[in-house]
C-alpha cells in the first residue's frame, strides 16, 4: 500500500472509530432517557456511569481522529508533485486500468488526468476533483472507461470541415496535390477565443482526433470523407499532436483533408 493511500486508511478508520464511539454515547444518553421516563432509579443510576465511561471514550477516539493526519502542507505538495503519480498508477493497475504518462498528462482512456499538487486537486478532462485517494481516483476511472463519453465526434467532425474548407479556400494544394491542412492551424483557429485553449489544451484535441480517426464517423452529413495524412517533409514538434492508446502505442497526428465524393 502507498504512502498517501496508507494515510487515507488510517484516517478512515480514526473516523470510523469515533463514530462509533459517538453512537454509543448516543445509545447512552437514550437509556438514560428511558430510565428517566420511567421513574427507574437504578437504570437511571446505571445509564449515568455508563454515559460517563462512554464519553470519555469518545472523547479519545476524537484526539486519535483530529492527529491521524500527520502529513504537513509542504509535505502533501511535494508528495502530490512527486511520488504520488507512481501510487496512482499502481492502484490504477490494481483496479484494472491502464495509466500512461504523456505530456504532463496521465492518460486513461478516454480520461486525461492532470495532478495539481498547490490546489491539492486533480483535473480529470475538464474538471477539478478533491478526490485523491489512490484507489477511490481508480474506481473512478474505471467508471469513466465502462460508461458513454459524453464525446460527440460527428460534432467534432462538422466543426473540423468547417474550419477546414475556411483555410483551403482560394489556397493553393501541397503533398501532392491533397489540400492537406496541418491541424496545429485546425487547433489555433479552434481555440482563438481567450480562455479556450487552457479548457481544452493540446493533449484534448489529440484525444478526440485519435478518437474520431480510430472509431469514426468517417463521413460528414454531406459526404465528404475525412482523413489524417502525415506529413512527408521536414516536422516540427509543434506541428505533431500525439496521443497514448488504450494498449499503450502511441499515435501521432500532423495534417487533416476532406475529401468530396467521387
Amino acid at each position: 500500500m502507498g504512502a498517501i493511500e496508507q494515510a487515507f486508511t488510517d484516517a478512515e478508520t480514526a473516523a470510523e472509530s469515533a463514530r462509533k464511539a459517538a453512537s454509543s454515547v448516543v445509545a447512552r444518553a437514550r437509556a438514560m432517557t428511558k430510565a428517566a421516563q420511567e421513574g427507574n432509579i437504578g437504570g437511571l443510576r446505571k445509564a449515568q456511569n455508563d454515559l460517563g465511561a462512554a464519553l470519555a471514550a469518545l472523547a479519545e477516539e476524537v484526539r486519535t481522529a483530529r492527529d491521524v493526519w500527520r502529513w504537513s502542507p509542504e509535505q502533501e505538495e511535494a508528495y502530490l508533485g512527486g511520488d504520488y503519480a507512481g501510487e496512482l498508477r499502481t492502484a490504477a493497475e490494481e483496479a484494472g486500468v491502464a495509466l500512461y504518462e504523456r505530456d504532463g498528462y496521465l492518460v486513461a482512456y478516454p480520461s486525461l488526468v492532470r495532478i495539481q499538487p498547490g490546489d491539492r486537486t486533480v483535473r480529470v478532462d475538464r474538471k477539478n476533483h478533491r478526490t485523491l485517494r489512490p484507489s477511490f481516483l481508480a474506481r473512478f476511472l474505471l467508471r469513466n472507461q465502462q460508461k458513454r463519453s459524453g464525446f460527440k465526434p460527428e460534432r467534432l467532425l462538422e466543426q473540423l470541415c468547417v474550419v477546414y474548407d475556411e483555410l483551403v479556400r482560394g489556397s493553393p494544394t501541397d503533398l501532392g496535390g491533397s489540400s492537406v491542412v496541418p491541424l496545429a492551424r485546425i487547433y489555433k483557429l479552434m481555440t482563438a477565443l481567450p480562455g479556450v485553449s487552457r479548457d481544452y489544451d493540446r493533449t484534448d484535441f489529440a484525444r478526440d482526433i485519435y478518437t474520431l480517426n480510430a472509431d469514426g464517423p468517417q463521413q460528414t452529413r454531406r459526404g465528404r470523407t475525412v482523413s489524417f495524412p502525415a506529413s512527408t517533409g521536414t516536422r516540427r514538434r509543434s506541428d505533431i499532436f500525439s496521443f497514448v492508446a488504450p494498449n499503450g502505442e502511441n499515435h501521432e497526428y500532423y495534417g487533416i483533408k476532406f475529401s468530396d465524393r467521387a
